[in-house]
């Protein structure tokens, strides 16, 4: 039995998929709405809530492994449940920045949870993507309502990768040998700027998206209103702020490890479109 944490996210719907495609058996999605969740026949929804790590329990009972994503609750609770449990391995969903930017907060938090899991005693896969393509959504209203995008390091480009194949990484993972006890830090197949990606998103509407680039200053006043002055610094450090080698680098670890391209920037679009009408 095979357990997706955030089984209606975008990674955890898209590893479901590919699970089944596998013939990976037995699958459990984990879902705080059941009636809500839209799994395909023979995937078995069960409730759970992440802030309430007792209603993990149950849906953990019988599971072989488990797909995981860090920092959605008590990770050091989630993991002894899991650990309580007889779970025996553990797909964990890092990020990139515990090796790119290992002083900042996120990071930091990041790696005190890969930790806890090598510490656990179970076996172990971590993976660490690179920014979601899926981020874009954040644009998303602005775009519908036909309004300017003020965006920041607007020609700084990152090897932005499709939530897909994070799923289809986790999948191998879950389902092939030699996995266990492996780090794998994750990217798209090119890097992509901001301008580029509002020109894809344009493109798949078929109309112009207004864009213009702002200042560090500038954006940090807009973003420090929803996310506060220490997480605004953080994705704007990310974004363009404090790039390095280390972040910029393309990898071909998804294409190593699923034998298939990694999915483009302009793939994402195509499959999303319908967010930006």
């Amino acid at each position: 039995m095979i357990l997706v944490t955030g089984a209606t996210g975008n990674i955890g719907s898209a590893l479901l998929k590919e699970l089944q495609a596998l013939g990976a058996g037995p699958l459990r999605g984990l879902t705080r709405d059941t009636a809500r969740a839209a799994f395909a026949e023979g995937v078995e929804a069960v409730v759970g809530d992440f802030a309430e790590t007792a209603t993990l329990k149950p849906a953990m009972r019988g599971a072989r492994s488990l797909f995981l994503v860090s920092r959605l609750g008590s990770d050091a609770e989630i993991i002894e449940a899991a650990r309580q449990a007889g779970v025996e391995h553990v797909v964990l969903v890092s990020s990139i920045t515990v090796q790119t930017h290992p002083h900042l907060g996120p990071a930091h938090e990041n790696l005190a949870v890969e930790q806890l899991l090598q510490d656990s005693g179970m076996a172990w896969t971590i993976l660490r993507p690179t920014q979601f393509a899926s981020n874009a959504l954040w644009w998303s209203g602005a775009i519908r309502r036909h309004e300017t995008l003020r965006v920041p390091y607007a020609d700084i480009g990152l090897p932005t990768i499709h939530p897909a194949d994070i799923a289809s990484v986790a999948g191998a993972a879950l389902t092939q040998s030699g996995h266990h006890e492996r780090t794998y830090a994750l990217t798209g197949p090119e890097r992509v700027t901001p301008r580029q990606q509002v020109g894809a998103v344009a493109t798949a509407l078929g109309r112009q998206v207004p864009f213009a680039g702002i200042s560090r200053a500038e954006a940090h006043r807009e973003m420090a209103d929803f996310l506060g002055d220490e997480a605004a610094d953080a994705v704007l450090d990310l974004t363009g702020g404090d790039v390095n080698d280390e972040l910029l680098k393309v990898r071909d670890t998804v294409s190593r490890i699923t034998g298939t391209p990694a999915r483009t920037f302009q793939q994402w679009v195509t499959e999303n479109v319908h967010a930006f009408r």
